[in-house]
């Protein structure tokens, strides 16, 4: 039995790509059949529910430790329910704290929410928070990046702890399959002060499922859905040794699915061993392996302006228009890293914390986009080739001290850390004019030309250290947090073709300063202050292109205050923030010289509010509404993607007795406001607003008989009544070119899964 949505429409002849799904989901089911047995005749008691350790952490002391459920939480080895960690992030602070007490925005998507909403990519995972504007390639297609924005500005992310790196270029860029996910932590507002060169937007924090203290647990899913979707996913984990000092977990996915434009799609395989040593002693060692294959991951290719955003003289071209060629079109990527966590605990107050990963990612690249169309032929489009060779190794560690202290009547929660990140990359790109395409009937095998030399070359090395240090002091009910530090940066990029290179070596101080003050009925205003800086490249001449030296990195700063409350004794939280970014040293391109002043300035101004609501155990409700304005002083015009804001709900039940006992149903609707999209040959661009609705569904098999144990089934749907729209345009007037991206159809899927 496998719930299995149907293509909601009907599709086009695909290419030859090699996704023979329904051999994997069928040949997966009777694994899944056979082990579902094995594992309930040597079960005796059902499960109540994935548990995930909160981390080692020094115990917050203090008035702070009575106040609710969420406090109780915060305590070093506790055991915490999946429901309750939507009150907990560790982002923020680098250590283990209720939001409630966070004087700054985070925002928390834990492993059963994206469950509930058959979450496939971080884009999907976090498009329900505040301030993202995410798909920036419009959701349907483009998906082998993260590509979103937060408030305003382009973010990284941070798995594990440490920064996610990719090439210069950004085409070697490694993907977090969502799969391998526990949760993920939306950080809002600049966090240099910690976590080094960053945008002053934010930052995104993924968690990686690491082994649980349970004897023995797994979860195997099948799914399969709309366009072809297929996808396995198995998760096993328990004791390696009899008294569960040594503790392993093992998951891994094989999925694949044919894109919403004609004749293209993805396929995947990956798989991820981890160890935890010393699990119930002071001293623990997790080590985390991963090896992810790409074969092919769709286009990221779009749609002209015309003929999508306007009206073009023959119409407008349909969804699964596709600019490419599909012997040319090729996505290849593989990634793999190896990551150790270790912590150890000296007594009550004190410990230490170190963490470190490598991985190496390689991609090789090949596209055919459009170009622009031709004057004297409105339905003929100009195209380009592009083809590019990437390769990098990159090293991350991050170590800290925490300790716990009391001078009189006040509390002192402090941290000092180190941490290091390295890169080496190399990167060849390739360039050449291709055929013109007929888009009423276009031809996606033609001839392409030979892409010759290589129009860029480039090895570049880049180094960072920071020396960083918090205090968080706690008197009564106040809370005051204090960052500071100071980050060494180093970078040398060869350029092979000419010969030639370029350094920068630039030091930087950041900091943070906050102060909340949490109220005994549950309200809790705060106010903070944060900077960071981020590194640019790009040719920098301040006498008029006499002269030139590399650009120095862009500066941020905000100013943030906002409200929290959090309902006693519940995890129902409130929060609401105001907040004004400034982003100074901005490069502004002078002309067609080729060169830029340092001269920018962008400002950001909005308010966001969020609700994150489990009144009872079968109910969850998520809503969020964000308004901000986003301006570039050197054009006067909002940043490039930008949008005005955004707005969600959603909301999930799941029937507690009765007939329908375990059957769980629910749904959320999400609302984007216009964005800027540039300027093209006709005036500014603005992608209109839209509104679409998805839906989930749920069902408990054991409540129609014992025997299905540990059995569930489920559904969801993206975009449930199929709204047409544009997800984000991209137009740049001076090089004639604009493209457009239409936002996701609907897409639907259902699995079937069992759990132990």
């Amino acid at each position: 039995m496998l719930l299995t949505a149907q293509p909601i429409h009907q599709q086009e002849p695909r290419g030859k790509t090699g996704m023979h799904h329904n051999r994997i989901i069928f040949c997966a089911l009777p694994l899944t059949f056979f082990i579902s047995g094995k594992v309930l005749a040597a079960t005796q008691t059902p499960t109540s529910g994935q548990s995930q350790r909160v981390g080692a952490t020094a115990a917050k002391h203090g008035k702070a430790a009575n106040k609710g459920p969420a406090s109780a939480v915060h305590v070093e080895g506790v055991e915490v329910r999946a429901r309750r960690a939507s009150t907990i992030a560790s982002s923020a602070t680098k250590s283990n704290t209720p939001l409630i007490e966070t004087a700054q925005s985070v925002t928390v998507i834990t492993r059963d929410e994206m469950d509930v909403r058959g979450v496939l990519s971080l884009n999907q995972a976090i498009r329900y928070a505040a301030g993202i504007t995410s798909d920036l390639r419009g959701g349907g297609v483009g998906t082998r990046y993260d590509q979103f924005m937060l408030r305003g500005f382009t973010v990284p992310t941070f798995l594990d702890g440490l920064k996610v790196q990719a090439s210069p270029t950004g085409y070697a860029t490694p993907q977090t399959d969502t799969s391998r996910l526990d949760r993920v932590e939306v950080l809002k507002g600049p966090a240099s002060a910690l976590y080094g060169q960053s945008s002053p937007g934010g930052l995104v924090a993924l968690s990686s499922k690491l082994p649980i203290d349970k004897q023995f647990y797994g979860d195997i899913t099948t799914t399969g859905g709309s366009f072809d979707l297929y996808r396995v996913d198995a998760d096993v984990g328990g004791y390696a040794t009899k008294d569960g000092s040594v503790q392993y977990r093992l998951y891994g996915t094989v999925n694949g699915q044919h894109s919403q434009l004609a004749r293209t799609g993805s396929r995947r395989f990956s798989i991820s061993p981890a160890f935890t040593f010393g699990a119930h002693g002071p001293t623990t060692l997790t080590l985390l392996g991963n090896y992810q294959y790409d074969p092919e991951n769709g286009t990221y290719g779009g749609v002209p302006l015309v003929g999508s955003l306007k009206r073009a003289s023959y119409g407008y071209l349909p969804r699964n228009f596709y600019d490419g060629d599909v012997p040319f079109e090729k996505f290849n990527r593989r990634q793999g890293g190896i990551t150790y966590i270790l912590n150890h605990k000296f007594n009550d107050d004190w410990s230490f914390s170190t963490r470190g990963r490598y991985d190496d990612i390689k991609t090789i690249y090949r596209s055919v986009y459009d170009s622009g169309y031709y004057d004297t032929d409105p339905t003929m489009l100009a195209r380009s080739a592009f083809g590019t060779n990437e390769h990098t190794h990159n090293l991350a560690f991050d170590s800290q001290f925490k300790g716990h202290v009391r001078t009189g009547p006040v509390t002192h929660d402090m941290m000092f850390g180190f941490d290091y990140m390295q890169q080496s990359a190399t990167e060849v790109g390739y360039y050449a004019a291709a055929p013109s395409l007929d888009v009423l009937h276009p031809n996606y095998h033609m001839t392409m030309p030979d892409m010759g030399s290589p129009y860029m070359n480039y090895r570049t090395d880049s180094h960072q250290i920071g020396m960083y240090a918090q205090d968080e002091l706690r008197w009564k009910n106040l809370i005051v947090t204090g960052s500071l530090r100071n980050d060494w940066y180093r970078s040398h990029q060869m350029n092979y073709i000419s010969h030639t290179g370029t350094s920068e070596s630039p030091r930087q101080i950041t900091w943070r300063a906050s102060g909340l003050y949490h109220f005994d009925f549950g309200l809790a205003p705060y106010i903070s202050y944060s900077t960071s800086f981020q590194p640019q490249s790009g040719i920098v001449s301040n006498n008029g292109g006499q002269s030139f030296r590399q650009a120095d990195p862009s500066l941020g700063k905000q100013l943030e205050g906002g409200v929290k409350y959090q309902f006693p004794g519940t995890s129902v939280l409130l929060t609401a923030a105001g907040f004004h970014i400034e982003q100074t040293n901005v490069l502004v391109s002078v002309g067609n010289l080729g060169y830029n002043t340092q001269s920018g300035k962008v400002h950001s101004d909005g308010f966001e509010f969020e609700a994150h609501a489990e009144p009872y155990k079968n109910l969850m409700i998520t809503a969020a509404v964000s308004v901000q304005k986003i301006k570039d002083d050197s054009t006067g015009k909002p940043l490039m993607q930008s949008g005005k804001g955004n707005a969600s709900l959603f909301a999930y039940y799941t029937m507690p007795k009765g007939v329908m006992k375990g059957f769980g149903f629910g749904g959320g609707l999400r609302y984007s406001a216009p964005r800027y999209g540039g300027e093209a040959s006709y005036g500014s661009v603005h992608v209109p607003q839209y509104t679409v609705f998805d839906g989930s569904i749920g069902y408990d098999l054991s409540n129609l008989s014992p025997s299905l144990r540990g059995w569930s089934v489920a559904a969801s749907v993206r975009n449930l009544f199929d709204k047409k729209y544009l997800g984000n345009c991209m137009a740049y007037a001076s090089y004639g070119q604009e493209w457009c991206y239409y936002g996701e159809r609907r897409n639907a899927q259902g699995s079937i899964g069992f759990k132990w």
